[in-house]
């Protein structure tokens, strides 16, 4: 929180001089911070700091409309000719963020207005909705960000420094039910989320499909030799009938199944099992060696001939 604070007074050299026409209250600070309080804090220091200036706000989401093709590091590029705070310029590499920022001119005016006068209880409101979020269950630690414990603050950071992921939150949905009736949170058209690439001063925009998923890895981290793990693959295995009735399961596996791409490595199917005969081939299939007939049985039949040749006589 002490780094945030000092990051934001570094933005806030040059502060308009117009004064602060009243205090917010904590419902209408509540209202206001509930759209970006749960970004990360490298881009919530740039929104609180731009909001400040909102009529350069205004010019930066109007050359950002003006050039829908042109975001990241060009953007950014194009427009260090322009007379605008850093932290303005910085947003143009975030064209959803700036696009919402100028479509509700009032509520940036007040974001400003209540982060120049009251600095302090408006990073107390952040924290408040962040343990609000972090209870709901939608502000937590995984592949994009770590959020952690820093002295008495939640702290919301990347994975890597140089990857800032820009996604939307609703606030009526991520805070749980919304507790101020006659305060209601300004909304936000919802967009794609978007990986930032930050390098040095060059930012590059590049969005992400929220079908696919995506796959991250973590930041490499040196393990000592006794605590490291075999590398199992993770893929789970199907699980045969027996394992599902609670019998163990046979140590003999079938073969797995694996398709030959090319025809001229295919070979016939052999069947190395014999086929039992059917009742109707044990019944009429005669061997071949009575298939002829038999001399076991000439001597019989040249009897009954004599037999038959001696009654005529």
């Amino acid at each position: 929180m002490r780094a945030l604070l000092l990051a934001l007074c570094l933005l806030l050299p040059l502060a308009p001089a117009q004064a602060q026409s009243r205090l917010y209250s904590q419902p209408e600070l509540d209202a206001l911070l509930a759209p970006v309080a749960l970004y990360p804090d490298p881009l919530l220091s740039q929104i609180l700091a731009a909001a400040v200036y909102p009529d350069q706000v205004a010019q930066a989401a109007d050359w950002s409309r003006r050039n829908p093709g042109v975001s990241g590091d060009d953007a950014v590029q194009m427009v260090q000719g322009q007379p605008w705070e850093p932290s303005v310029k910085a947003l143009v590499a975030y064209p959803d963020v700036l696009a919402r920022m100028g479509e509700s001119p009032q509520w940036t005016v007040d974001l400003g207005n209540a982060f120049l006068g009251q600095q302090t209880q408006t990073m107390a409101t952040v924290q408040a909705l962040r343990q609000r979020a972090q209870a709901s269950g939608y502000l937590r630690s995984d592949g994009e960000q770590y959020v952690y414990q820093q002295d008495q603050a939640i702290a919301v950071q990347p994975v890597y420094p140089q990857y800032v992921y820009v996604r939307y939150y609703d606030p009526l949905v991520v805070y749980g039910t919304w507790w101020w009736r006659a305060y209601r949170p300004v909304f936000w058209r919802p967009w794609a989320p978007r990986v930032v690439f930050v390098h040095h001063a060059n930012v590059i925009s590049r969005p992400v499909l929220v079908a696919r998923p995506r796959v991250w890895s973590r930041p490499w981290r040196e393990v000592p030799e006794s605590q490291r793990q075999p590398i199992i693959q993770s893929t789970p295995r199907p699980q045969m009938r027996s394992e599902i009735h609670g019998q163990p399961r046979p140590v003999a596996m079938a073969p797995v199944f694996r398709p030959v791409g090319q025809f001229s490595q295919r070979r016939p199917v052999i069947q190395t099992v014999p086929r039992a005969a059917t009742h109707f081939e044990m019944r009429h299939e005669r061997p071949v060696a009575l298939a002829g007939q038999s001399r076991s049985f000439q001597p019989r039949q040249q009897a009954q001939q004599n037999r038959h040749a001696g009654r005529r006589s």
